[in-house]
């Protein structure tokens, strides 16, 4: 499939989760298509981008090593992405990858990820929370950061910084995962100290 016809084939995409699903997995059995999404993805002002991101957020959903010979440009260029219905993918599969990354279970993105692209993730991470975005982007990016003050020391009090800080301005959805994340970083200051 070339890049014009996957494109005419997102127009096909919409928010139902079975057509999604539907191009996930023509994307995961042909990974050849990875780039393509990603081509489509950073065409960032072209309407078709979020349903690229779509896509390619349900792959990861599925199988996340799938990205693992993409993580160097999806990290590169995550940052440019802008329209709403593309950055919360983007923050979601920023998640999956923290998840993966900071796992007990031995992965393939534990070995994979490496410390530049890390930190091109926390940073539009961070970015995600402390501009104007969307409850759904700035939730997935709290998750991220909160993981990976597993690995990285500084993470956690600047994540409790910045919810505390925020915490008022924000939507009751903001307010429900920021009340997660607050008791993790208590659990997890105890289990420092002891």
């Amino acid at each position: 499939m070339t890049r014009t016809e996957l494109y005419n084939e997102l127009h096909q995409v919409n928010h139902s989760r079975e057509k999604r699903q539907h191009y996930s997995n023509l994307v995961i059995a042909n990974p050849d298509l990875i780039p393509k999404v990603l081509d489509l993805l950073f065409d960032v002002n072209d309407k078709q981008s979020p349903k690229a991101a779509w896509i390619l957020e349900f792959m990861c959903s599925a199988r996340i090593e799938n990205l693992i010979p993409y993580l160097e440009p999806f990290t590169q260029r995550m940052h440019t992405l802008h329209l709403d219905p593309a950055v919360r993918p983007a923050a979601k599969i920023c998640e999956l990858i923290a998840t993966a990354y900071c796992s007990k279970t031995k992965n393939e993105i534990q070995s994979a990820l490496t410390s530049a692209q890390k930190a091109r993730i926390i940073t539009t991470c961070f970015d995600y929370m402390i501009t104007d975005q969307k409850v759904a982007p700035k939730a997935y990016a709290m998750r991220t950061l909160f993981l990976f003050g597993y690995t990285d020391d500084w993470i956690h009090p600047e994540l409790k910084r910045i919810i505390e800080r925020d915490y008022a301005s924000q939507s009751a959805a903001y307010k429900a995962r920021a009340r997660q994340i607050f008791k993790k970083l208590k659990k997890t200051a105890h289990s420092k100290t002891d």
